[in-house]
């Protein structure tokens, strides 16, 4: 039985196809399309998806949305009718109803066949439904709270309850227009960061700030008992205006925040001016209280959850990576799982899982210990480019190539690595990753400079061989999706500069051999070299989405000042390529 998830007209559109229950691929559009976030409907991910499954569309069984415009219709109205929001909201929120109504229909048009000759059956899947399934289902836990904080979808921006086998139980949520996502973006565009998915940025600068802003951040959002919060909706005006999308393209948000945020905290910062100290302060005080309101919802989680020791979370809010790593310090759970797409790419995931086990009733059978879902390209499609490139080259096997690349990487050189399948999720994961030597504090300006062209106060990535990662970091609890943050030993963080953030932190990638075989090797040779089993891992990309196809890298390594490029046994260097 062949189940399709999507989510569409919304930001991260997305695909994921089960087989019988198995997850078989999932991409996001954006890596096709090449416009980071893309909000339309993601066709060519389907197609992609469609043909890992070796199955056309008109074999799909069921197709389910990550959304339903349906849900919560009464919570809609009485707003509506109170509030009075402007024309504009109300359209659009009319116009994102009819876009995904019935999925059905909506593969047809975006496939161009007859209704009738499709099989499959339609499913619209409330967004946190497809959020929670997203991260239980996909788990392996058959007990655990789940939790899902996120912007807001279908009218409610938070929802908790437990999962247990194949079912989800929900206890509480929250609607809109009270949401910790919106309160983080729009913090992030007073900030100066008016982009979606610039919250990572504020993630970053956080640490260079004291959050001596907080009686003030209290009143932008006010966390109250049982795990519920509120916004000062003086200060925001998506509740009134509406959040304008691109329902073709790129998402793009109108500004969230109100005049009245500025007379609170002061001028807001323009896109591109100086940072400020006291911008580095409201950084870290939007991080503090952000974890005081989601640290409350893990705790009411927690205790309805009838003593569960166990979380799944999903939602935007889920890759806050900093108050991830927290989350055992603090003795709420002793385990948990966040799945690599925890963002609103990962609904199309959810909506399946939702589909095959709580629709149909299906067992479990299926879980994510990987992210690779995408697509991977064989060795003679590679050679048969770079021989109509022209790009000299050597193949390599890996005993040969291993000692090569790590041996490039301890001499300083930039390394762009693609091999096998592409990952499922925000995060490069070692198969669509630029590697670097840790120990060499310059790289993060080299890399900053020469390759990603991003802010300088933002952080890189450690990636570590799973069985040492008690040697460099404060926690062992794995984490193979790079969805923590970690506090690196003080005694090693002068071993590791490039990768050590200014407060002693780390967002690491912790890597298994029995998950990615040549991308552990690489790195274990690295420490045979050094001594140190890390490798920095940042996206192989410039300023657009991850590269997906052996044609994107070459691009991508020949137009920045990459030294060394690897195409699965192809090892390709600049000449005069030359150490930092």
């Amino acid at each position: 039985m062949i189940v399709l998830g999507i989510n569409a007209y919304h930001g991260d559109a997305a695909a994921a196809v089960l087989v019988d229950g198995q997850l078989v691929a999932a991409a996001e559009e954006e890596r096709f399309q090449r416009v980071k976030h893309w909000a339309g409907f993601p066709r060519q991910a389907v197609e992609y998806c469609l043909k890992a499954a070796n199955a056309k569309i008109e074999e799909v069984d069921h197709v389910a949305f990550g959304r339903n415009p349906r849900a919560h219709v009464l919570d809609k109205v009485l707003y509506t009718l109170r509030k009075r929001p402007a024309a504009s909201f109300v359209a659009d929120r009319f116009r994102n109803m009819l876009k995904i109504r019935d999925p059905k229909s909506e593969i047809a048009e975006a496939f161009q066949v007859d209704p009738k000759r499709l099989r499959a059956t339609g499913h619209n899947v409330q967004h946190h439904l497809a959020h929670l399934s997203s991260a239980f289902f996909a788990s392996p836990y058959d007990e655990a709270a789940i939790v899902s904080v996120d912007g807001f979808g279908d009218f409610v921006s938070t929802m908790w309850g437990v999962g247990q086998g194949r079912r989800l139980k929900i206890s509480r949520r929250v609607a809109f227009p009270h949401s910790l996502g919106l309160f983080y973006s729009g913090l992030s565009q007073y900030l100066g960061f008016p982009k979606f998915g610039d919250e990572y940025k504020v993630m970053g600068l956080a640490a260079y700030g004291e959050p001596d802003c907080l009686d003030a951040m209290r009143k932008v959002v006010m966390v109250n008992g049982n795990g519920s919060f509120e916004l000062g909706l003086d200060y925001f005006q998506h509740h009134t205006n509406g959040i304008a999308m691109n329902w073709v393209g790129e998402p793009g948000y109108e500004r969230i925040n109100s005049d009245q945020l500025s007379e609170l905290l002061g001028p807001a910062r323009e896109p591109g001016a100086p940072m400020q100290d006291r911008f580095r302060a409201i950084a870290a005080s939007v991080q503090a209280v952000f974890e005081e309101a989601y640290f409350a919802i893990l705790d009411a989680a927690a205790k309805g959850s009838g003593g569960s020791r166990r979380v799944c979370i999903a939602g935007g809010c889920a890759l806050n990576s900093l108050a991830n790593g927290k989350i055992r310090p603090r003795r709420l759970f002793d385990d948990l799982f966040i799945q690599p797409a925890g963002g609103d790419a990962g609904t199309a995931l959810g909506a399946a899982l939702y589909v095959w086990h709580q629709v149909l009733g299906q067992p479990r059978a299926f879980q994510m210990t990987h992210s690779y879902y995408g697509p991977g390209y064989s060795q003679a499609e590679i050679d048969c480019l770079l021989r109509a490139e022209k790009a000299p080259y050597e193949s390599l096997p890996d005993e040969t190539l291993m000692p090569r690349v790590a041996s490039a990487i301890r001499d300083g050189k930039v390394v762009g690595w693609f091999q096998g399948r592409m990952e499922w999720g925000p995060r490069a994961l070692g198969n669509r990753s630029i590697l670097v030597d840790p120990r060499r504090a310059e790289m993060k300006d080299t890399l900053n400079t020469r390759i990603k062209r991003r802010e300088s106060f933002r952080p890189f990535a450690p990636a570590i061989l799973l069985e040492r990662v008690g040697d460099y970091f404060e926690q062992t609890y794995p984490d193979p999706f790079m969805v923590k943050v970690y506090k690196v030993r003080p005694e090693k963080r002068a071993e590791i500069p490039a990768v050590t953030h200014v407060d002693g932190t780390g967002r690491l990638q912790t890597v298994a051999r029995s998950e990615n075989p040549r991308y552990y090797d690489l790195i274990a040779e690295f420490g045979r070299l050094t001594g140190v089993p890390v490798l920095l891992n940042t996206s192989f990309n410039e300023n657009e989405p991850i590269v997906c196809t052996p044609k994107e890298a070459l691009d991508c390594f020949r137009r920045t000042r990459m030294d060394v490029l690897v195409l699965e046994q192809a090892y390709l260097e600049k000449d005069g390529a030359h150490a930092a």
